[in-house]
């Protein structure tokens, strides 16, 4: 099969059109006619090998949605035809006890979807059968696309933490996955604040459900509110200064970093031992728990804001992103 895409060469290069082959896919793989993908984070990371995983050239795209039109010999689900959607992990053994149990994201033979292989700023996509997750019909395909990667990093990381109704909850960084945050965090029965550097996203963050809004730039806010929140969501890709957010957890609270800093994360041990608190990473779900996510988003109305691209404008939708000019997701369509 013929795969138009648009890929970089080297890094922070420009994104060109690229055409190969596809082989047939394995007998658990499927083919994904790619009409949506979102311009996530973590593909201009990619871009630029800011991680150095990077292989030239490289397809980003994982926030994928699209139609199956491919099966291998031993899938039976899903069928050719159906939308589904790919996130940001595309394979893993299905054998070890990970899997077994459910929890394929941590499968240590896992594959992720634009790290060593091509992603979905493509005509098509492939990936093993157990990570195309079937959309709900309530959700239209542009807005279903950065809840693969955003949508599902944030709702794991309450469900595999144990966030209840009726706690106190924040969310630091109002962007891309933040957004999404304090909607499933106020969907949910939680009494969320939007934590942000300056007061410019307060309207957005209470319109999306925030309760509250605290300004950490050059303010006591978050110092005023020590001691307040049982989960604390992280969702900036930037270095800060978390002692500061350690103190804001209450007695046993729990402070998850979805967002990947810059730099090592320090604390000083004090105020993590007094308290009993606890620093948690959350990550990209299993299909299971994607699926979950997606029929939460159809029933309470869970939705990314969205600024749609064509495909073929995809320099100028990663360039969007890249200045940070997105509200709140840059989503390509084909």
């Amino acid at each position: 099969m013929k795969v138009s895409a648009y890929a970089s060469h080297s890094a922070k290069g420009e994104l060109k059109p690229l055409d190969y082959e596809a082989a047939d896919p394995g007998p658990l793989e499927v083919d994904v006619r790619v009409t949506h993908c979102g311009v996530c984070h973590s593909d201009l990371s990619m871009i630029d090998n800011e991680w150095g995983w990077a292989e030239y050239p490289l397809v980003p795209g994982h926030e994928v949605i699209g139609e199956v039109v491919v099966v291998g010999k031993q899938v039976t689900e899903p069928k050719v035809g159906e939308r589904v959607g790919v996130g940001w992990q595309s394979g893993s053994c299905l054998t070890c006890r990970y899997c077994r149990q459910g929890k394929e994201h941590l499968c240590n033979n896992r594959e992720w979807t634009i790290v060593g292989r091509h992603g979905g700023f493509a005509s098509h996509v492939r990936c093993q059968a157990r990570w195309a997750v079937r959309i709900p019909k309530a959700l239209d395909s542009s807005v279903a696309g950065p809840l693969m990667c955003a949508g599902t990093t944030v709702w794991s990381s309450l469900m595999h933490h144990g966030v209840r109704p009726g706690i106190q909850t924040a969310v630091v960084g109002i962007g891309g996955v933040g957004h999404l945050g304090v909607q499933f965090l106020a969907k949910f029965g939680t009494n969320v604040t939007a934590i942000s550097t300056t007061r410019s996203k307060e309207k957005d963050a209470r319109e999306l459900g925030a309760s509250d809004f605290i300004a950490t730039r050059g303010t006591d806010e978050l110092e005023k509110a020590a001691g307040r929140f049982d989960f604390i969501l992280s969702t900036v890709s930037a270095d800060l200064e978390w002692e500061r957010f350690l103190n804001a957890l209450a007695p046993e609270g729990k402070l998850c970093i979805c967002g990947i800093p810059t730099s090592e994360v320090k604390f000083p041990p004090f105020p993590l031992i007094i308290g009993e608190r606890t620093v948690c990473g959350g990550l990209a779900g299993a299909p299971g728990d994607t699926a979950n996510m997606m029929a939460f988003c159809a029933a309470q109305g869970v939705k990314p804001m969205i600024e749609e691209f064509a495909m073929k404008d995809v320099n100028r939708a990663v360039q969007h992103v890249r200045d940070g000019k997105a509200r709140y997701r840059a989503v390509l369509a084909a």
